[in-house]
């Protein structure tokens, strides 16, 4: 008999919001308040997500980000910057005591992946989890597509999808960002190099690391197909039931509070 997880469909929110809604989910699973939590989100205006332990300075173009109407925001999970545009974030929230969760990180990432793997099929599309073969978050980029980590999605040897974790009050909540396109211009330009060549040479490799949904198919997808799709991945690929849930009053004016506090602090986002 499968499990039944919550199912939170919050559209086009701020990055704020997205960030802050995801710490209250946990807070409220840690609690017991709710089951594990699946959400999909999008974003608006786009943002560039910052890894929790990710530092700025000499690394991110804020100034640059702020020109293109880009917003900068520090996510509570780790990893590397992700521009968030043309694509699906997901959430994952489960407690690290659930009897699928490993006390391993990397056992963690290798379950919760089978649900994004799954997705992909979905789609027509054949995946593979990643099992790098050179030491993770060795080559100095600050750039999450320019190198998978354990169990992240790979097509054709090409980064498709990423992800980040954290663990906290005995929850953990893993965060994936799945591209349909990347405009690796705009990517480039919300960082800092030592000149343009090596932002021209390091911009020119990315294609070679990196792929997209829609690049794959050959055609443009929409945000409904991707989220059918992978809403049955998940179901799939974890063995679970979704019951939809709308937040309520109490969890959306702590998302708020959350939100003034933390998220949308520039001192919090640009701490390190």
């Amino acid at each position: 008999m499968s499990e039944t997880w919550y199912f939170i469909d919050s559209g086009v929110q701020s990055p704020a919001f997205n960030m802050a809604m995801d710490e209250v989910l946990l807070d409220w699973h840690s609690r017991d308040l709710i089951p594990p939590v699946l959400r999909f989100y999008t974003w608006e205006p786009a943002a560039l997500s910052l890894g929790h332990f990710q530092k700025t300075t000499g690394r991110i173009n804020a100034k640059a980000a702020k020109e293109k109407g880009i917003d900068i925001v520090r996510r509570p999970t780790g990893g590397l910057a992700v521009l968030h545009d043309q694509e699906l974030t997901y959430s994952m929230i489960i407690s690290e005591k659930h009897e699928k969760m490993s006390p391993s990180i990397i056992e963690a990432y290798r379950v919760l992946s089978q649900g994004i793997l799954e997705g992909y099929r979905e789609l027509g599309i054949s995946a593979d989890l990643a099992v790098p073969d050179t030491p993770i978050g060795k080559s100095g980029t600050a750039v999450c597509f320019e190198e998978s980590s354990w169990y992240e999605l790979e097509i054709d040897g090409k980064k498709a999808a990423g992800s980040a974790q954290t663990r906290q009050k005995g929850v953990v909540l893993q965060h994936g960002s799945i591209p349909m396109e990347i405009d690796i211009d705009t990517l480039y330009d919300l960082f800092v190099f030592p000149n343009e060549k090596v932002k021209n040479k390091t911009k020119t490799g990315f294609a070679q690391k990196a792929v997209t949904i829609n690049q794959i198919l050959g055609r443009k997808t929409t945000i409904d197909e991707i989220k059918n799709a992978f809403t049955e991945g998940i179901k799939k690929g974890l063995n679970i039931d979704l019951t939809t849930y709308e937040p309520n009053n109490q969890m959306l004016k702590e998302v708020e509070e959350l939100m003034q506090s933390k998220y949308a602090n520039e001192e919090y986002t640009f701490q390190r």
